[in-house]
């Protein structure tokens, strides 16, 4: 059954703002496939026509289902070589050394979970015209580039020397220039560069949003909710710097800087931006909503059980880079917690000498674990992740929506939130719930 759709809005003025804070409003469905301004307002080579994000050849936007990450590399292959050429007459060795890392970076990505989801949000909330799929494509593009930016400027932060199996782009830059500089020189060049890269991927992906033709509405309601993605993910990296600068050991804090930087960001935005593109109803986009919150905040969890006991192979990174840094995940502070709580001095010893250790050795690392396991840490964030990803999917199914387009994003969702179970539904947990909703530090008990 297709989503019930907002009426119209009257022709003489727009609605009042939505309400996108907790959760977005309703956007209202209009005539789509007309840019912002009407069509004369597209140039020639600002904006491309709708349909051309598509595979070439294809008249239906269902062919995208086929392969939607590689649809949206076709898109971003597009953007990236009209952004490269634009670099190049601009400066041709800032178009070499930054723009073209941008690009190889971008190109060079996951699996672009990010993107699917915004796809197959709108593709679950009805959208099958060309225009709808083109945006839904050029914003899942728009999606990649942040992606982009948040982990260069991440790396940089954390002095993380690999991403996805090869240097980092700070670490890559710093030897460029080794042999023409002191090391020192090298690397905070490296590091400069790196920021710079990260803003520029930002502007790019700023670029695309605003490129998009979308009706007028639907318009003002995509770029609140792009700008909102944008100062979450940033308000998030900060919480998380502060905790470790004052080695913050709150475990609302912990959560509310999980929510923050990537719940929202990973999770919940690109199923909003999806929902928003194809008009859905304000009940099926609350749904939507509350289901991205849980299963965002199961996928940060996962992240942080990886950083510990994952397998650098997979996970494209050395193991241990949030214990070395001192970041203040909910893992760790949830173990610190249970050790004050069972006077385990042992325990507390190990992570007040490794917790912010940036010379943490691998014997350091298998204390941790231990200590992780031996307080229950471990096993209580693994129950967690699972109750939240159940939780996240009970808000999901009591959404009304395209049912063949919803059993593929159901699957995503329960892979993005990590879960192991095999089918068996965790009992219901009161905290999952708390969870729709950013805790709140003040006043907050820590559970």
């Amino acid at each position: 059954m297709r989503p019930t759709q907002a009426k119209d809005h009257p022709a003489d003025g727009p609605p009042p703002g939505p309400r996108l804070v907790p959760v977005p409003g309703s956007p209202a469905r209009t005539t789509a496939g007309t840019p912002v301004g009407g069509p004369e307002h597209a140039g020639p080579g600002s904006v491309p026509e709708p349909g051309t994000a598509l595979p070439a050849g294809t008249g239906d936007a269902r062919a995208v289902d086929a392969d939607v990450p590689a649809a949206v590399g076709r898109v971003l292959d597009h953007v990236l070589a009209d952004r490269l050429d634009r670099a190049r007459l601009v400066d041709p060795l800032f178009a070499k050394d930054l723009a073209e890392r941008v690009t190889a970076f971008t190109r060079h990505g996951g699996k672009r979970t990010r993107a699917q989801l915004l796809w197959w949000s709108q593709r679950a909330c009805g959208g099958t015209d060309l225009a709808t799929a083109a945006a839904a494509l050029r914003l899942g593009a728009a999606v990649e580039l942040l992606q982009t930016c948040a982990l260069v400027h991440d790396d940089v932060m954390d002095q993380a020397a690999v991403r996805r199996g090869r240097p980092a782009l700070h670490a890559e830059v710093s030897a460029a220039f080794a042999g023409r500089a002191t090391p020192e020189r090298a690397r905070r060049s490296g590091d400069a560069a790196a920021i710079l890269a990260g803003d520029l991927a930002l502007a790019w992906a700023d670029d695309l949003v605003a490129e998009t033709p979308l009706p007028a509405w639907t318009a003002v309601v995509v770029r609140r909710l792009w700008s909102d993605m944008r100062t979450e993910m940033v308000a998030g990296q900060y919480l998380d710097l502060h905790g470790q600068t004052t080695g913050a050991r709150s475990l609302p804090r912990a959560l509310r800087a999980a929510c923050l930087k990537s719940a929202l960001y990973s999770v919940e935005r690109p199923l909003a931006l999806g929902a928003a593109l194809a008009g859905a109803d304000d009940a099926t986009l609350r749904a939507l909503c509350s289901a991205g919150r849980c299963v965002g905040m199961a996928f940060q969890l996962r992240d942080d059980l990886d950083d510990v006991f994952g397998d650098p192979r997979h996970t494209g990174k050395p193991g241990g880079g949030d214990i070395r840094e001192g970041k203040p995940t909910y893992l760790i502070a949830l173990a610190r917690a249970r050790a004050e709580a069972g006077d385990d001095d042992t325990a507390l010893a190990v992570l007040d000498r490794c917790v912010g250790d940036a010379g943490l050795t691998s014997r350091d690392l298998a204390e941790v674990r231990r200590v992780l396991v031996a307080t229950g840490a471990r096993a209580t964030v693994e129950t967690k992740i699972e109750r939240l990803v159940a939780q996240g999917l009970r808000h999901f199914d009591g959404a009304l929506l395209e049912p063949e387009a919803a059993r593929t994003l159901r699957r995503l969702l329960r892979a993005a939130g990590g879960a192991r179970t095999g089918g068996a539904r965790p009992a219901p947990d009161p905290a999952a719930d708390d969870v729709a909703r950013i805790p709140s530090v003040a006043g907050e008990r820590e559970r």
